[in-house]
């Protein structure tokens, strides 16, 4: 049974940092492409970032050369590096996997099986 567990969200003020992590098991980690979402209120969830098996990353548009995705598949854990954090960043931060691998689709939400429970992220100006 797949168990994607998020943590490392928090409340920062803009300009600040945050590293979240995506602790993974139940199913063949370095064999599963895997992505971050986020959905503020009253918003659609969009995708943020998405890493394949073989590492071809991509980013929304609104967070590149800010955020940095990355996976680790010997401690199962997918990460996500967050800089120069601003107040539209704010949202409920979501990682997501499936066993497909994953290009043009890579930020699409209906493409995933699996989701975690999600961790807040909050930047106050």
């Amino acid at each position: 049974q797949v168990h994607l567990v998020e943590y490392g969200g928090g409340s920062v003020q803009s300009g600040g940092s945050l590293r979240l992590s995506c602790s993974a098991s139940g199913f063949p980690f370095r064999g599963y492409t895997l992505a971050w979402f986020r959905q503020a209120p009253g918003k659609e969830r969009e995708g943020v970032a998405g890493i394949t098996q073989d590492e071809f990353v991509k980013y929304a548009d609104s967070v590149k050369g800010r955020f940095i995705i990355s996976r680790d598949n010997a401690k199962n854990t997918l990460y996500l590096q967050m800089n120069n954090l601003n107040p539209d960043d704010t949202a409920m931060y979501y990682c997501a996997t499936e066993g497909r691998r994953l290009e043009v689709s890579l930020l699409v939400s209906s493409a995933y099986s699996d989701w975690g429970q999600g961790t807040q992220v909050t930047v106050s100006s």
